[in-house]
Protein backbone atom coordinates (compact mmCIF):
# COMPACT_ATOMS: atom_id res chain seq x y z
CA UNK A 1 0.00 0.00 0.00
CA UNK A 2 2.74 2.39 0.85
CA UNK A 3 4.35 1.84 -2.71
CA UNK A 4 0.75 2.98 -3.99
CA UNK A 5 0.48 6.02 -2.22
CA UNK A 6 4.26 6.81 -2.81
CA UNK A 7 3.85 6.29 -7.08
CA UNK A 8 0.50 8.40 -6.59
CA UNK A 9 2.53 11.06 -4.70
CA UNK A 10 5.14 10.93 -7.67
CA UNK A 11 2.56 10.98 -10.41
CA UNK A 12 0.84 14.22 -9.03
CA UNK A 13 3.78 16.31 -8.73
CA UNK A 14 5.36 15.07 -11.81
CA UNK A 15 2.18 15.86 -13.55
CA UNK A 16 2.37 19.79 -12.22
CA UNK A 17 6.49 19.97 -13.83
CA UNK A 18 6.13 17.46 -16.88
CA UNK A 19 5.36 20.04 -18.91
CA UNK A 20 8.13 22.48 -18.04
CA UNK A 21 10.65 19.49 -17.43
CA UNK A 22 10.28 18.46 -21.27
CA UNK A 23 11.12 21.80 -22.28
CA UNK A 24 13.83 22.01 -20.51
CA UNK A 25 15.14 18.67 -22.69
CA UNK A 26 14.22 20.02 -25.60
CA UNK A 27 15.17 23.39 -26.04
CA UNK A 28 19.04 22.27 -25.74
CA UNK A 29 20.62 23.36 -28.33
CA UNK A 30 21.61 20.46 -31.06
CA UNK A 31 24.63 20.29 -33.07
CA UNK A 32 22.79 17.70 -35.58
CA UNK A 33 19.09 16.75 -35.95
CA UNK A 34 19.26 14.75 -38.79
CA UNK A 35 18.54 11.35 -36.27
CA UNK A 36 15.82 13.52 -35.11
CA UNK A 37 14.04 14.57 -38.40
CA UNK A 38 14.16 10.87 -39.56
CA UNK A 39 12.88 10.03 -36.57
CA UNK A 40 9.56 12.41 -36.57
CA UNK A 41 9.41 11.30 -40.43
CA UNK A 42 8.74 7.42 -39.01
CA UNK A 43 6.41 8.77 -36.38
CA UNK A 44 4.12 10.52 -39.06
CA UNK A 45 3.61 7.45 -41.12
CA UNK A 46 3.44 5.15 -38.09
CA UNK A 47 0.16 3.76 -37.02
CA UNK A 48 -1.40 3.03 -34.19
CA UNK A 49 -1.40 -0.29 -34.83
CA UNK A 50 2.70 0.05 -35.00
CA UNK A 51 3.26 1.89 -30.87
CA UNK A 52 4.99 -1.67 -30.16
CA UNK A 53 7.62 -1.28 -33.01
CA UNK A 54 11.64 -0.70 -32.48
CA UNK A 55 11.52 1.51 -35.27
CA UNK A 56 13.79 3.61 -34.15
CA UNK A 57 17.05 1.42 -33.85
CA UNK A 58 17.59 2.15 -37.65
CA UNK A 59 17.65 5.82 -36.54
CA UNK A 60 19.86 6.03 -33.61
CA UNK A 61 23.54 5.86 -34.47
CA UNK A 62 26.81 4.90 -32.22
CA UNK A 63 29.38 7.19 -31.20
CA UNK A 64 32.61 5.97 -34.24
CA UNK A 65 31.78 2.41 -32.82
CA UNK A 66 31.13 2.87 -29.41
CA UNK A 67 28.75 3.94 -27.37
CA UNK A 68 27.96 7.56 -25.82
CA UNK A 69 28.35 8.66 -23.06
CA UNK A 70 25.04 9.85 -20.63
CA UNK A 71 25.48 11.70 -17.68
CA UNK A 72 24.75 9.68 -14.60
CA UNK A 73 21.29 10.93 -14.02
CA UNK A 74 19.72 9.63 -17.27
CA UNK A 75 21.85 6.49 -16.66
CA UNK A 76 19.99 6.45 -12.78
CA UNK A 77 16.65 7.00 -14.84
CA UNK A 78 17.04 4.19 -17.04
CA UNK A 79 18.52 1.78 -14.23
CA UNK A 80 15.33 2.40 -12.35
CA UNK A 81 12.78 1.95 -15.31
CA UNK A 82 14.91 -1.73 -16.16
CA UNK A 83 14.29 -1.94 -12.13
CA UNK A 84 10.78 -1.20 -12.62
CA UNK A 85 10.33 -3.94 -15.58
CA UNK A 86 12.14 -6.46 -13.69
CA UNK A 87 10.00 -5.72 -10.55
CA UNK A 88 6.69 -5.77 -12.38
CA UNK A 89 4.63 -8.89 -13.64
CA UNK A 90 1.41 -7.40 -14.85
CA UNK A 91 -1.46 -9.42 -15.56
CA UNK A 92 -4.47 -7.13 -15.46
CA UNK A 93 -4.92 -3.73 -17.67
CA UNK A 94 -5.01 -1.86 -14.08
CA UNK A 95 -1.49 -3.46 -14.25
CA UNK A 96 -0.28 -2.41 -17.03
CA UNK A 97 -0.88 1.22 -16.46
CA UNK A 98 0.22 1.24 -13.09
CA UNK A 99 3.62 0.16 -14.53
CA UNK A 100 3.12 2.69 -17.22
CA UNK A 101 2.71 5.15 -14.66
CA UNK A 102 5.71 4.59 -12.31
CA UNK A 103 8.08 4.44 -15.77
CA UNK A 104 6.48 7.70 -16.89
CA UNK A 105 7.64 9.14 -13.41
CA UNK A 106 11.17 7.90 -14.30
CA UNK A 107 11.07 8.85 -18.01
CA UNK A 108 10.46 12.58 -16.79
CA UNK A 109 12.93 12.52 -14.22
CA UNK A 110 15.32 11.16 -17.19
CA UNK A 111 13.66 14.41 -19.02
CA UNK A 112 14.42 16.63 -16.18
CA UNK A 113 17.75 16.07 -15.46
CA UNK A 114 19.34 16.06 -19.05
CA UNK A 115 22.54 17.75 -19.43
CA UNK A 116 23.60 16.00 -22.54
CA UNK A 117 24.54 18.27 -25.72
CA UNK A 118 25.56 17.54 -29.39
CA UNK A 119 24.90 14.14 -30.94
CA UNK A 120 24.92 12.24 -28.07
CA UNK A 121 22.22 14.13 -26.63
CA UNK A 122 20.32 13.75 -30.67
CA UNK A 123 20.72 9.84 -30.50
CA UNK A 124 19.33 9.75 -26.38
CA UNK A 125 16.16 11.63 -28.02
CA UNK A 126 16.26 9.12 -30.93
CA UNK A 127 16.02 6.25 -28.24
CA UNK A 128 13.62 8.30 -26.01
CA UNK A 129 11.08 9.92 -28.09
CA UNK A 130 9.42 6.75 -29.30
CA UNK A 131 9.79 5.52 -25.42
CA UNK A 132 7.86 8.26 -24.20
CA UNK A 133 5.21 7.44 -27.42
CA UNK A 134 5.16 3.97 -25.88
CA UNK A 135 4.64 4.80 -21.90
CA UNK A 136 1.81 7.15 -23.15
CA UNK A 137 -0.20 4.42 -25.06
CA UNK A 138 0.42 1.95 -22.36
CA UNK A 139 -1.49 4.29 -19.96
CA UNK A 140 -4.24 4.45 -22.49
CA UNK A 141 -4.80 1.17 -23.69
CA UNK A 142 -7.81 -0.59 -24.00
CA UNK A 143 -7.11 -3.92 -24.16
CA UNK A 144 -4.98 -6.39 -22.52
CA UNK A 145 -3.32 -7.69 -25.84
CA UNK A 146 -2.18 -4.32 -26.75
CA UNK A 147 -0.99 -3.34 -23.71
CA UNK A 148 1.08 -6.85 -23.72
CA UNK A 149 2.56 -6.16 -27.12
CA UNK A 150 3.52 -2.42 -26.13
CA UNK A 151 4.80 -3.56 -22.89
CA UNK A 152 7.49 -6.09 -24.46
CA UNK A 153 8.43 -3.44 -26.73
CA UNK A 154 8.89 -0.82 -24.05
CA UNK A 155 11.03 -3.58 -21.77
CA UNK A 156 13.02 -3.88 -25.29
CA UNK A 157 13.38 -0.30 -26.04
CA UNK A 158 14.53 -0.12 -22.11
CA UNK A 159 17.13 -3.16 -22.63
CA UNK A 160 18.50 -1.74 -25.64
CA UNK A 161 19.85 1.66 -23.92
CA UNK A 162 23.20 -0.09 -22.79
CA UNK A 163 24.16 -1.05 -26.40
CA UNK A 164 24.45 2.18 -26.92
CA UNK A 165 25.11 4.58 -24.02
CA UNK A 166 27.28 4.19 -20.97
Amino acid sequence: MNLKLEIMKKIAIVFVIASLLFASCKDQPKKSTTAKSNKVEHTEHQSENDIDGNDWMQDIQLNDGSKWEANPETNEGVANMKSVIRASNPKELKDYHMVANVLNDEKNFVVKECTMKGPSHDNLHVWLHPLIEKIDALKEVKTLEEAQGIYKSIEENVNAYDYYFE
